[in-house]
Formats: structure tokens, C-alpha cells, sequence
């Protein structure tokens, strides 16, 4: 397991402001009372929704909203940029939020937990694929991950009921059979289309395009190289090797191979070179910018689609996991209906809502 990369301490500040600016109502919001380390004192927390009585609060959709920007690197030049990178991911980061909590509710329904043999099975683990001693580990989970070590072991066991519980509700109701596969594969296959190609080689005697005398031959002179080049494949020797020999062009190297390449990329004036060219045929010397150039018209393929079997596999794959995403999409649905959900902030509530809206139309195409 990689550890992520830290967040500044003064990105995290400004996310405070940001997720406060965002909200605007963090002052209508419930608070949690919680012990502080100092005796006698209290740490009051805001609570934004409430999950089947469980509380969200402001640190944890702010801490969601930093674990986000790590997982994608976010490097903020302003507060302003930070302001509206982090308007952007939230609501998707408060819907996968809600969800995480709907699905460790049912994990915990099912009475799963980590154990602390598992634990220590995976700290171990991240100890031997980092080379980090206990003491190292520690303190990579406090400053990367910014968790104490009790966080850490909870967010690792909410990862692991979320996991087990996909597991039981739509893993194991899903499936895909090499018959289903085919059938996909006949329906659909625009997808696997093999675009028609074309494979050329070449030969290039280089020639500038100046002016005067000497310009003009050198010109004459590389003229002629190209007609002796030409004359010696057309008596019959090899066009690689003679390319090999002749040819200025870095393609000479191999034998003058160009390609396969795309057909639909090739430049209209080398298509219509080729219109009239057979396989194998050679073309006449041409005059270019880079110099006086031949063409063989090695080979070519026609679209087709990809056989079945070198797609199977990935049609399999591709097929089961939409299906999955689709049965994850409907029972995080049925989850939704069933549970109480109670928001006490309403801006916060709106966004959510249009994300879960917004998920379902997505989903249907209604």
C-alpha cells in the first residue's frame, strides 16, 4: 500500500474556509459535544447530516474533500483556485461520503469488523512492500495520511465492509458467460473494428529547395541518384536494401518501412499516389520538400474487426464491470430509500441531492 501525498497544512486551512464559504450555513448547523485532551474542556462539532442517526460532520466531509485532492495531485497556485477546485469535487466527494456510510452501516449489520490479527496482518504488509520499521510506519500514516494510528485501523475497516458488502450484494448476483460475450461481440461489432492500414517504404534522396547554380546542381545531381535508385530496383533488386544504401531518410535504417500505417492518416496527395499502384508496385520519383522521394506500396489490409478470441477477455471484463457499476448504482439506491436521512444543512442537502439526480439520469437516460 503506497501512501498518498500530504496535503500543506495551509491547503487544509483554506479547504476550512473554502468548505465554510461553500456552504454558507455551518452557523445553523447542529454541534456534537466531544471530550477534549485538556480536562475539563470541550470540542464541539458541526454536523452537517445525519445517516440513520449516525453524524456527518464538517471535518469529516472536509477531511473527504482532502483525501480527494490528494488522489489527484491537486497542486493549488491560490486560495481562489483551491476555492474552486474543491466546489467542483464535492459533490461528488459528499455523494461517495453518504454512500461509504450507508455501506458500512449494512457492514456492520452483517456483523463484519477487523480483526486486530487482520490489522496487524496489514500493517505488516505495508511495512515489508515500503521498508519501514514501526516507527516509520507511524509516522508516515500521522504525516501523510494526517490519522492517528486508531483512524487509520477505522478507515481501513470501513474500506473492508465496503468491500465485503459489494461482495455479498452484487458481486456475487452478477455474472458474465462466454455466450453472453458472443453475443456481444456480433451486436457490437463497430466496437472492435480493425482500421484498414497501409505499409510503404520509401526512398529519399535529400535535395534543398535553393536558388543559383550550385543550388541548382546539387539538384541535378540528386536527381540523378533517385533515377539510379529506381532503375536498380526496377532491374530487380531489393527495395530494402537499396533503400538501405540510397535512401537520406531515417527510415533507411529499416529497409525504408513506413508503417502499417493508419489509411485515414495518410495525406490525400499519397493516397492518390497509391490509386493507381498495385502491391508491391513501385511509384515514380516525386519531387517533395525534403527531397526526390520513391514509394513501394508494400501491403495493405482492409477494416475488419478484431477475431473473437482476442477480444474476449476484455469484453468479459468490460461487460461485467458496467454491470456492476449498474447493480452498485441500484442498490446504493435501495439503501438511500431505506435509510433516515436528515440534513440540517440545507445547502449541502441541495447539493447532494442534485449529484444523486443527477447519477440517476445518468444512469437511465431518462
Amino acid at each position: 500500500m503506497q501512501m498518498n501525498k500530504i496535503v500543506g497544512r495551509g491547503l487544509a486551512a483554506v479547504l476550512v474556509l473554502a468548505a465554510n464559504a461553500l456552504t454558507d450555513a455551518t452557523a445553523g448547523a447542529q454541534e456534537l459535544e466531544l471530550k477534549s485532551g485538556r480536562p475539563g474542556a470541550l470540542v464541539f462539532e458541526r454536523i452537517i447530516v445525519k445517516i440513520n442517526g449516525d453524524p456527518f460532520t464538517q471535518t469529516d466531509l472536509e477531511d473527504a474533500q482532502i483525501t480527494e485532492l490528494r488522489n489527484r495531485g491537486v497542486v493549488a497556485q491560490s486560495d481562489a483556485e483551491l476555492r474552486n477546485i474543491i466546489a467542483e469535487i464535492t459533490p461528488e466527494v459528499l455523494t461517495e461520503a453518504v454512500d461509504t456510510v450507508l455501506m458500512v452501516q449494512r457492514g456492520r449489520d452483517y456483523g463484519f469488523r477487523l480483526s486486530d490479527e487482520q490489522f496487524e496482518d496489514i500493517l505488516e504488509g505495508i511495512k515489508t512492500d515500503n521498508g519501514l520499521s514501526d516507527e516509520q510506519l507511524e509516522i508516515a500514516i500521522q504525516q501523510d495520511q494526517q490519522m492517528t494510528m486508531s483512524e487509520f485501523r477505522q478507515a481501513v475497516e470501513d474500506q473492508m465492509m465496503v468491500g465485503q458488502v459489494q461482495q455479498i450484494e452484487i458481486l456475487n448476483k452478477i455474472s458474465m458467460t462466454d455466450t453472453e460475450a458472443r453475443v456481444y461481440y456480433d451486436d457490437n461489432l463497430e466496437e472492435f473494428m480493425q482500421p484498414a492500414t497501409v505499409t510503404l517504404r520509401e526512398i529519399l534522396i535529400a535535395a534543398s529547395d535553393g536558388t543559383g547554380a550550385l543550388a541548382e546542381a546539387q539538384d541535378q545531381a540528386a536527381q540523378a541518384r533517385a533515377e539510379e535508385a529506381r532503375a536498380r530496383v526496377l532491374a530487380g533488386e531489393e527495395f530494402a536494401e537499396v533503400a538501405r544504401e540510397m535512401s537520406d531518410a531515417a527510415s533507411s535504417e529499416n529497409g525504408g518501412l513506413l508503417g502499417p500505417i493508419v489509411r485515414s492518416d495518410l495525406s490525400e496527395v499519397i493516397l492518390d499516389r497509391l490509386a493507381t499502384m498495385e502491391i508491391g508496385a513501385v511509384g515514380e520519383i516525386e519531387r517533395t520538400p525534403a527531397g526526390y522521394q520513391i514509394l513501394q506500396f508494400a501491403d495493405a489490409t482492409e477494416a475488419e474487426p478484431q477475431p473473437y478470441d482476442d477480444v474476449r477477455n476484455s469484453i468479459m471484463e468490460n461487460v461485467f464491470d458496467e454491470r456492476r457499476l449498474q447493480a452498485l448504482d441500484r442498490y446504493l439506491g435501495t439503501l438511500r430509500e431505506d435509510a433516515i436521512i436528515e440534513w440540517v444543512d440545507e445547502d449541502l442537502q441541495n447539493i447532494y441531492e442534485t449529484q444523486v439526480s443527477n447519477r440517476e439520469t445518468a444512469r437511465t437516460g431518462a
